[in-house]
C-alpha cells in the first residue's frame, strides 16, 4: 500500500487540517502501543465504550507519527500534524478498506457461521496455496475492526482472498460485506454463539446471510432452515449426508483416527480420506472439499491434499523455557501479516529486555522476495529484536538484513547446532511455516514439566476486562487484582497484559508479589493490600504503595519514612466499615488524622474500604450502610487533611450491583478471570482457565476388583479405567473423588473412581472410545470452576488458587 493523504481524503469524506496533503502512507494502525508505527503510518483514533484513541495522539506524535484520522483534534495539537477529521473513525476505517478492496479484481472467499471459520480458512489456504498467491485473515481477525485490517493487507501479487466474517448482533454484517465483497461464500454452520445479540435464531441467520448478497455461489450444508431465509437469486452449491437433493452427497465411514468419505458429485463417485474422526472436523473438511470441486480440481489432487489436512493451532502460546527464558510459540504459520501480529504480541508479553526471533521462510506475501525481506527487516528493527535465527534456504540468503543473525538452511541443521547457541534470560518468538516443524524447536527449548497444564486464554481476559470497563463511568479509574499468582492463573503474564491495556493500578496481597512484578519489569502503580511492617523497607525500595490499616502500622511506616527522608511517598488508607477484617474504625479516625496532619513524608494517594456482602442482595441495606459510612469517614479525612485522594470501595460484584458507588476507582478481581455469582452476567463472561492433562494408562478390571487406596471403588462389572497424572498435590480436592466429580474426555463425562491420589486420579472410561495420550479436561468452559465449587460447597476462588505451581501455565492468544 502506497497512497498519499490527498488520495485518502475523499475516500473518508474527511476535512483535512494540516500542512502536507501529499504525505505518503504505507501502513495503517489502530494501536498506539505498536512499535511498527512510523512517519508513514496513518493512525485511526477509534472510540470504544471505555477507550478513546484520541488520548494517544500526543504520545504517537513523539514517536514520529504525523498522520491521524480523528473525530476531533486533541487540545494543543492543532497545527502539529496532518488531521483527517471525520464523523466516525471506525466507519472511516471500514470505508477506506472497502475502497481499497475495490481496486482488486480476483476471487474472494468469504466465510461466516457460528463455528469453524478459522479452521476452514486455514485448511483452504493449505489446499489452494500450491496454485494461488493467497491473502487471508491473520489468526481470527473477523470483527468490525479485524476485517478491514485484514483486507488492507492485499497487494498487487495476490490472486485469491480468504476472509472470515464474525458478528455478534444485528446491523454488523452489511459493513463486513462491503469490505470483503466475496465472490464465493461459505456458511459453516449455525450454533448458539452470540445468541444474546439476536432476538431469535432466524434473526441471526438472516444477519449472517447478508455476507453473501452478491456472491457467485454459496457453499453450505443443505439445510431447510437456512434455505428458508435465503434469497432465491443466490446460487447455492450444497452438500449433505442425508438429503439426496444436495449437489454433493456424502457417506462417512469413521474409524478412531480417520474418516473415509464417499463422494457422489454429478457423474463422479470417488473416495477421500481425512485424518480426523470428530464431527466438527468432518464438516469443516467437507466445506473445503466443496471449494475444490467448485474450482474444478482433479480428483487425484483432491484425494492427495485432503489426506494431508492437519490440526490447526489458532493461538499464540506463551510458555516457560529453560534457562530463564519465555517462549512465544507461533510455530505453525509464517506469513507477513501474522508476523506483524506476533511481533506486537511479543512486545506486550516480553519478560526480558533481550528479544530473539526464530523465523522460517515466509510464504504468500504477494511481494517479490527482495521487497518482502526488506519489509521483514524493517519490522524486526522497529520491534528492537536483538537476535534473529533465520531458518530456510530463502531467508538465509538475506541474513545481512537482520540484526545479529544466525542462518540455517533447515530446521534439522539448526537443531544439530542448537546446543552451541546460548539461550538464557530472553523472550523468544518462534514463528515458522508448518512444514519446517518448529514444534521440535519449541520442545527442545521448553522447560520440562509434567503433562498437566493450565491454559490461560489472554483474549478472554481482555474480553472480561472490557466487559467490566463498559460498566464504568469514563472518569472512573480501574484497579485490577493480581494477588495470589493472579488468582492461580499467573501473575506476571496477566500483569503484562493489564499494562498493555493501561489499567490504573494493580493490587497484590503481599510485598513479595509486588516485588516479583517489579523485578519482571511491570511499571504500573502497585498497591500492597496486606503489608507486614517487616516488608516496609522493601516496599519503599521497589516503589510499591502500601495499604495502611492500623495506627501501629502507620506509626511504623512514618518512622521509617522519616529515617529515609522520604517526600510524599504514596500510601493508601484502609477503613473498616463493617467487614471487620482490616482497617481503621470510626473511633480511630481522629488519631489517624492527627498523625497525618502536616506530615510531608507520605501522601494519602487513596482511601478505601471493602464491602462484606456486595454479591448478596439480601444484605443490600448493610452494604448501603457500609458505603454511606465510608463516604462519611473519607470525606472527614479529606477535609481535615485538605487532600483529594482516590476513593474506592467496590469489588467485582459491587461494580455490577452498586454502580452508584463507583466513586473515583473500582477494584476488579474474580470477574477478570471469568467468574461471576450472577447467572445472567456469567453468560457474558469468557472462560479464562482450562486445566488439562492426558491419559497415562488404560486398563480393564473385572467385577470385584478395586481401584485406589482403601479400595473405595469396587467394580460390579468389567470396567475400563484410565489413570490421569494429576492429584491433590496439583490442587484437585480429594472430596472431588470417588463418584462425586468427573473429568471430560472427548467432551464426555468420565466419573472419578476411588480416592484421588497425591499425583494421580482414576476415571471410568467404559463408555468412551479413547486411547492413552488422549486429552483430559479437569475444568474449563464445559466444566466450570463455579460448578465444581457448588458441588464441593466452596467458592471458585479456592479451586482456582489451589492449582499448584508445579502445574505448567501456558498463555494463549488467538
Amino acid at each position: 500500500m502506497t497512497l498519499s493523504i490527498r488520495n485518502i481524503i475523499p475516500i473518508l469524506k474527511a476535512k483535512f487540517i494540516g500542512k502536507n496533503e501529499v504525505a505518503i502512507i504505507d501502513s495503517i494502525s489502530i494501536d498506539s502501543r505498536s512499535l511498527q508505527n512510523s512517519g508513514s503510518t496513518l493512525y485511526f483514533a477509534l472510540l470504544g465504550p471505555n477507550h478513546d484513541g484520541h488520548h494517544y495522539v500526543a504520545e504517537l506524535l513523539e514517536q514520529g507519527v504525523t498522520n491521524f484520522v480523528v473525530t476531533y483534534i486533541p487540545s494543543n495539537l492543532q497545527g502539529k500534524a496532518n488531521f483527517l477529521v471525520v464523523e466516525n473513525t471506525l466507519q472511516a476505517l471500514q470505508s477506506f478498506a472497502a475502497a481499497y478492496r475495490s481496486d482488486f479484481d480476483f476471487p474472494v472467499i468469504g466465510i461466516t457461521g457460528s463455528n469453524g471459520k478459522t479452521i476452514i480458512k486455514e485448511w483452504l489456504n493449505f489446499l489452494l496455496s500450491p496454485d494461488y498467491n493467497i491473502i487471508r485473515s491473520p489468526k481470527s481477525y473477523n470483527s468490525q475492526v479485524g476485517v478491514p485490517l485484514s483486507v488492507l493487507g492485499i497487494n498487487e501479487k495476490h490472486n485469491l482472498g480468504i476472509f472470515e466474517a464474525g458478528i455478534s448482533t444485528t446491523n454488523e454484517m452489511v459493513n463486513l460485506q462491503r469490505i470483503i465483497k466475496p465472490t464465493v461464500g461459505i456458511f459453516s454452520n449455525i450454533g448458539s454463539a452470540h445468541d444474546e445479540g439476536f432476538h431469535d435464531a432466524g434473526e441471526k441467520i438472516k444477519e449472517k446471510l447478508k455476507l453473501f448478497s452478491s456472491v457467485d455461489v454459496l457453499i453450505m450444508n443443505k439445510n431447510r432452515t437456512i434455505e428458508a431465509f435465503l434469497n432465491p437469486k443466490i446460487k447455492t452449491f450444497t452438500w449433505s449426508s442425508d438429503d439426496g437433493k444436495a449437489d454433493v452427497f456424502v457417506i462417512a465411514k469413521e474409524s478412531p483416527d480417520k474418516t473415509e468419505l464417499k463422494i457422489t458429485y454429478k457423474k463422479l463417485c470417488f473416495t477421500i480420506t481425512i485424518p480426523f474422526a470428530d464431527q466438527a472436523s468432518i464438516e469443516n473438511a467437507l466445506q473445503c472439499l466443496m471449494v475444490l470441486l467448485y474450482f474444478n480440481y482433479d480428483q487425484d489432487i483432491i484425494q492427495q491434499r485432503m489426506l494431508q489436512l492437519y490440526p490447526v493451532e489458532m493461538r499464540l502460546k506463551v510458555k516457560n523455557g529453560s534457562n530463564n527464558t519465555t517462549l512465544i510459540d507461533d510455530s505453525y504459520s509464517s506469513d507477513f501479516q501474522s508476523l506483524k501480529i506476533a511481533l506486537d504480541f511479543l512486545e506486550s508479553q516480553k519478560q526480558f529486555k533481550k528479544k530473539t526471533l526464530i523465523l522460517s521462510d515466509i510464504f504468500q506475501s504477494g511481494l517479490v522476495t527482495e521487497e518482502l525481506y526488506s519489509r521483514v527487516s524493517h519490522l524486526i528493527v522497529s520491534n528492537k529484536i536483538n537476535r534473529v535465527i533465520a531458518i530456510g534456504k530463502t531467508i538465509s540468503g538475506y541474513k545481512s538484513k537482520f540484526p545479529n543473525c544466525l542462518a540455517f538452511e533447515s530446521t534439522e541443521k539448526f537443531l544439530a547446532a542448537i546446543e552451541t547457541i546460548p539461550f538464557e534470560n530472553e523472550t523468544i518468538l518462534i514463528k515458522g511455516a508448518r512444514h519446517f516443524s518448529f514444534e521440535e524447536i519449541v520442545s527442545y527449548l521448553e522447560e520440562k514439566t509434567h503433562e498437566t497444564v493450565l491454559e490461560i486464554n489472554l483474549n478472554a481476559i481482555s474480553h472480561n476486562l472490557n466487559f467490566y470497563k463498559s460498566k464504568l463511568n469514563p472518569e472512573t479509574k480501574l484497579m485490577v487484582m493480581v494477588k495470589a499468582f493472579g488468582y492461580g492463573n499467573g501473575g506476571f503474564e496477566i500483569a503484562k497484559l493489564l499494562s498493555h491495556h493501561k489499567v490504573d493500578y494493580l493490587g497484590v496481597a503481599f510485598a513479595d508479589e509486588g516485588i516479583a512484578l517489579r523485578t519482571a519489569g511491570i511499571s504500573l502503580p502497585i498497591m500492597v493490600m496486606n503489608p507486614e511492617s517487616t516488608s516496609f523497607s522493601a516496599i519503599i525500595q521497589h516503589q510499591l504503595e502500601p495499604e495502611i490499616y492500623s495506627i501501629k502500622g502507620l506509626t511504623a511506616f512514618l518512622k521509617l519514612a522519616e529515617q529515609k527522608k522520604l517526600k510524599k511517598f504514596p500510601i493508601h488508607i484502609k477503613l473498616d466499615t463493617g467487614m471487620h477484617r482490616l482497617g481503621f474504625e470510626e473511633e480511630n479516625v481522629p488519631e489517624l488524622i492527627s498523625k497525618l496532619k502536616d506530615n510531608n513524608t507520605v501522601e494519602v494517594k487513596s482511601i478505601l474500604s471493602h464491602l462484606a456482602a456486595s454479591d448478596d442482595m439480601k444484605h443490600i441495606d448493610f452494604t448501603l450502610s457500609q458505603i454511606k459510612l465510608f463516604e462519611k469517614l473519607a470525606s472527614a479525612i479529606s477535609e481535615e487533611l485538605n487532600i483529594k485522594p482516590i476513593l474506592h470501595t467496590l469489588n467485582t460484584s459491587g461494580i455490577s450491583n452498586f454502580p452508584q458507588a463507583q466513586l473515583d476507582m473500582v477494584r476488579l478481581g474474580i470477574g477478570l478471570y471469568g467468574v461471576s455469582n450472577d447467572e445472567d452476567e456469567q453468560k457474558l463472561l469468557e472462560n479464562v482457565g482450562t486445566l488439562k492433562s492426558i491419559i497415562s494408562q488404560i486398563r480393564t478390571i473385572q467385577a470385584g476388583e478395586s481401584v485406589g487406596y482403601s479400595r473405595r471403588f469396587i467394580a460390579d462389572k468389567p470396567t475400563k479405567i484410565a489413570t490421569i497424572p494429576i492429584g491433590y498435590a496439583d490442587g484437585i480436592s480429594r472430596h472431588w473423588g470417588n463418584g462425586v466429580g468427573y473429568v471430560l474426555i472427548k467432551n464426555k463425562k468420565a466419573p472419578i473412581v476411588g480416592s484421588i491420589c497425591m499425583d494421580m486420579l482414576m476415571v471410568d472410561v467404559s463408555e468412551i472410545d479413547c486411547k492413552e495420550g488422549a486429552e483430559v479436561i479437569l475444568f474449563g468452559e464445559n466444566l466450570s470452576v463455579s460448578f465444581m465449587a457448588n458441588q464441593l460447597t466452596t467458592i471458585p476462588y479456592e479451586i482456582m488458587t489451589s492449582i499448584s505451581q508445579r502445574v505448567k501455565r501456558v498463555f494463549c492468544r488467538e
